[in-house]
């Protein structure tokens, strides 16, 4: 299975007021979102992080939050991330183009793109970044705009799914 999310922000307790997370403490929000994380990814899957990961932690305990994750864990930096223990990740990019799962290839980065490759020919483009709530995938969906914010604040602080992400704008692998 692949996965996808971003902008966890663990260890950022300012990440709840400013983004209207329904969480107590910033420990409450650890624990949540790496346990919604964990009971949809399994240990062979995997996981494209679209960046920030953490912030205003140490290095270590950003590390020590990542460990717990499961899956193979593919990052793809945001303005937050930190330079993280590179072996906690198959792979650590800006850009990505994931290839061989859909018809045309998937555009994935950190930053929404106005277009991406492909853009005007079916490609999807996948992002985090903006914090925005599932209204705006929606927003995408109806203006034709073949762009999907994966951020836990848009998905129910859940990754989500390719598949997820193929069968809400109707298209087929």
């Amino acid at each position: 299975m692949i996965w996808f999310t971003s902008d966890l922000h663990l260890g950022h307790a300012n990440a709840i007021q400013f983004c209207d997370r329904p969480f107590e403490t910033v420990e409450k929000m650890n624990r949540t979102l790496i346990r919604s994380y964990n009971s949809r990814v399994a240990k062979n899957d995997t996981v494209y992080i679209l960046g920030d990961l953490s912030f205003r932690i140490p290095v270590e305990e950003a590390n020590d939050l990542i460990r717990q994750l499961k899956g193979k864990k593919i990052l793809l930096r945001g303005n937050h991330d930190k330079t993280y223990d590179p072996t906690l990740f198959e792979a650590i990019y800006d850009f990505y183009e994931l290839k061989g799962y859909y018809k045309y290839p998937i555009a994935l980065m950190h930053y929404p793109m106005v277009e991406w490759p492909k853009s005007r020919h079916g490609s999807l483009h996948l992002h985090g970044h903006q914090h925005n709530k599932f209204t705006y995938n929606e927003q995408m969906k109806q203006e034709g705009i073949l762009r999907y914010d994966v951020g836990v604040d848009a998905n129910d602080y859940c990754p989500v799914s390719l598949n997820a992400i193929c069968e809400f704008f109707g298209l087929e692998r």
